[in-house]
């Protein structure tokens, strides 16, 4: 008994620590006037003060899950039946983004593998862009995929453009100006009349429901994806809630940027100093061919920049979703890109790469 409550006492500390070096994190990025502070903020925090620091920081990963409920809640207010309607006739630019995305990802990938002397197969598993749980989970049912590798890559890209694509959203290159659908739509659902009150309690039991419900079914990133189609679903019913406060949503991603800090464990690395430059430097790649492909959704769809690199960034759709509501991007097109390459990678990339290794390890036995 004693010592079940010392464990309870040791993980409380650990969690204050946490939270209050997050926060202030969160308040440095603040003050530096940065995109998104209360996610860039407790994220490098974390990072730094556990891996350099040495500090024994620790986060449950139910808080991380409630911060994406709440971040799914307010993108599933942007999924109106206009939106619905944009995004099915967007579907086959959709497809092809997506598949252009994937093999741009898989040619990045051989040049790391030639570069670093790691196996293709571990860094195209660790370099596909979008479904992190998913890659670690398929690296662990295939045989000889270096998990700890896998892992790394995929978090090294996550934070990659985390960091870079606001700066670069944010900066002289790219406009501003709302592109009128997303982030009308939002304000729109905010500006209800009728029961504000009983509406949001309603759908907050529906977003944990729907949770639970995309967990059951293996959805991925089910405590996003099941709010989000939670409370579209409704919404489109005629079921609408008020757009949360900026102080909800920087809570929000407080919640989420503390516990992604503590994903990146470099030490467990072999060959640490080249494979997380070239990890970083396939990061970079990734975001300037996100930007290379833009350029074909705004000739397509008269789009602003903002919305079309947001639509494309390989990772991150929570993070893309809040940043695409800061500087007024179409939400509905920003969000429905990203679910659709998610669903894609998450149903139509783990049977092409069993394939596709299959097929490798065979001509190898011939060969040999």
């Amino acid at each position: 008994m004693k010592k079940s409550a010392m464990n309870l006492d040791h993980k409380l500390i650990r969690i204050s620590l946490t939270m209050l070096a997050a926060f202030v994190g969160g308040l440095l990025f603040s003050f530096l006037h940065t995109p998104i502070p209360w996610l860039l903020g407790p994220m490098a925090a974390v990072l730094m003060g556990a891996r350099f620091g040495k500090i024994a920081f620790y986060w449950p990963v139910w808080i991380r899950d409630t911060g994406l409920i709440i971040v799914g809640y307010s993108i599933g207010l942007s999924f109106t039946q206009e939106a619905l309607l944009q995004i099915i006739a967007k579907l086959p630019s959709m497809l092809l983004m997506t598949t252009l995305l994937v093999f741009f990802c898989a040619g990045i990938a051989w040049i790391v593998s030639k570069l670093t002397g790691v196996d293709y197969p571990t860094v195209l598993t660790g370099s596909i862009p979008g479904g992190l749980s998913q890659m670690i989970i398929f690296a662990e049912e295939m045989k000889g995929i270096d998990i700890t590798t896998v892992t790394f890559l995929q978090v090294a890209r996550l934070m990659m453009i985390i960091f870079v694509v606001p700066f670069l959203i944010l900066g002289p290159l790219f406009n501003h100006s709302s592109s009128g659908t997303g982030a009308d739509m939002v304000d729109q659902a905010g500006q209800l009349s009728g029961p504000v009150l009983p509406n949001l309690v309603l759908l907050a039991i529906i977003c944990v429901v729907s949770a639970f419900l995309a967990r059951k079914f293996k959805f991925p990133t089910p405590n996003l994806l099941g709010p989000i189609l939670g409370t579209a679903i409704a919404g489109i019913a005629g079921l609408h809630g008020p757009v949360l406060p900026s102080s909800v949503l920087d809570i929000s991603q407080f919640m989420i940027g503390s516990y992604i800090g503590l994903l990146l464990r470099p030490e467990k690395l072999e060959h640490k100093a080249k494979v997380i430059s070239l990890a970083f430097l396939s990061g970079l790649l990734m975001i300037a061919g996100s930007v290379s492909l833009g350029l074909l959704l705004i000739y397509f769809y008269h789009i602003t920049p903002s919305t079309s690199l947001l639509s494309l960034a390989p990772g991150g759709m929570d993070q893309m979703a809040l940043l695409a509501h800061e500087v007024h991007a179409d939400l509905s097109m920003v969000t429905g890109f990203q679910l659709f390459r998610l669903f894609f990678i998450y149903f139509v990339v783990p049977p092409m790469l069993r394939l596709f290794f299959k097929v490798g390890s065979r001509k190898i036995k011939r060969t040999a």
